[in-house]
């Protein structure tokens, strides 16, 4: 027997006490938690075609004020505000009596001189016939010349103004000089324009084809330049680059068209060249002073990584993957990026093919950790169907 807490306990309940003790430690000792268990996989390797990306705005090709050339009154308006009109469309007449009338003076102007150069020209005929037979002088013959020339200026000048009297004329009917869509009219019926200067009556707007602006800056001038020249395309196929817009509410770029005009420099202040594209707006989709965003495709590149935009991270560093290196053990991996296509990300510098990207539980992984890696496989994605 012992004693034990003042109380006297047999042996073999001393052996039972010391049992139990020690079960309880064996219990309480601390045991690390197993590796967390995250998906991994290798970057998807595919060509891929880069694109320049910039915003730009939408404007029309042309835009015509329609202005009165003549004075008048007002006698038809031909349209309604908005209607899109062909060109060559009648819209305004201005009263066109007074030039009908006009008209109708110089052409019968034009037959008084006619006729007066007509006989001016036989008796110069006959004159010159009398002169050969020495029957009347010289100086009577050069009179005869000197009135047939007369007359003859005067037939010439009856003509200009029976084709001046026409042009006047056909004034009066203003005409769409393309294609468009007619602004609100400026002015009323039987309102007088034209008097004390040209009179606005209304504007016509050009929507197809219709060009969108947008400016690249001197490192993408210079990627172009590169992408060019290793495509073989010369400063005279510019017009054949091809360029997709999308609006800010749509998916992608769904309009399409063809590089247009590139400003000859870089503007110094800006840092920016200036360029344009035109596209053939057929659904009228596009409206002028919309802003858009604007793409250019630079070549396809063949072997590119890619891995999904989640697995990329970002700190004060600048963008990053966690890769599972040696042993299993978390890596951050800094990187640069390049496009995205669908929910994949372009890696354009810093990961290997062989690298095991950690694709999810990115919350779990520490860098410096050990992970029990799970292999997945990311699939390939079609490169037109990049995200804006």
């Amino acid at each position: 027997m012992l004693f034990v807490l003042g109380r006297i306990v047999p042996a073999a309940g001393l052996v039972a006490v010391t049992i139990l003790l020690s079960a309880c430690n064996e219990q309480n000792a601390y045991m690390a938690p197993p590796p967390p268990k995250v998906d991994v996989a290798l970057p998807v390797k595919q060509s891929v075609t880069p694109y320049l990306e910039a915003t730009g705005s939408a404007a029309a090709v042309n835009t015509t004020p329609l202005v009165a050339r003549v004075s008048g009154f007002i006698q038809e308006i031909d349209y309604k505000d908005g209607d899109e009109v062909k060109a060559g469309a009648r819209l305004f007449l201005i009263e066109p009596d007074t030039y009908q009338l006009a008209l109708e003076q110089a052409q019968a102007g034009q037959g008084s001189a006619d006729a007066a150069a007509k006989q001016s020209g036989a008796d110069l005929k006959r004159q010159q016939e009398l002169l050969s037979q020495k029957i009347i002088s010289q100086s009577t013959a050069d009179q005869s010349a000197a009135a047939a020339q007369v007359d003859i200026a005067k037939q010439k000048q009856s003509a200009v103004d029976v084709k001046q009297a026409q042009l006047n004329l056909s004034y009066t009917e203003v005409k769409a000089p393309f294609a468009g869509i007619v602004t609100s009219r400026q002015v009323s019926m039987g309102q007088l324009v034209g008097a004390g200067g040209a009179t606005t009556l209304a504007t016509i707007v050009q929507l197809a084809p219709i060009y969108v602006n947008f400016n690249i800056s001197e490192q993408d001038v210079l990627r172009i330049r590169a992408a060019m020249a290793k495509r073989g395309i010369t400063a005279q196929d510019l017009k054949k680059i091809p360029v997709e817009v999308g609006l800010q509410s749509e998916t992608g770029y769904p309009h399409a068209g063809t590089l247009d005009y590139a400003a000859p420099e870089v503007t110094a202040a800006t840092g920016t060249l200036a360029a344009r594209a035109v596209l053939p707006n057929e659904d009228r989709a596009l409206l002028p002073g919309y802003f858009v965003r604007v793409r250019v495709p630079l070549g396809e590149e063949p072997d590119m990584l890619l891995v999904p935009d989640r697995a990329i991270g970002s700190d004060q560093k600048g963008r990053y993957v966690l890769v599972a290196g040696k042993d299993d053990v978390v890596e951050q991996r800094p990187v640069e990026i390049g496009q995205l296509v669908g929910a994949l990300r372009v890696i354009t510098k810093g990961l290997a093919a062989d690298d095991r990207v950690l694709v999810s539980g990115l919350l779990t992984a520490v860098p410096g950790q050990k992970i029990e890696p799970q292999e997945k496989k990311l699939e390939a994605v079609a490169t037109d169907s990049a995200a804006p």
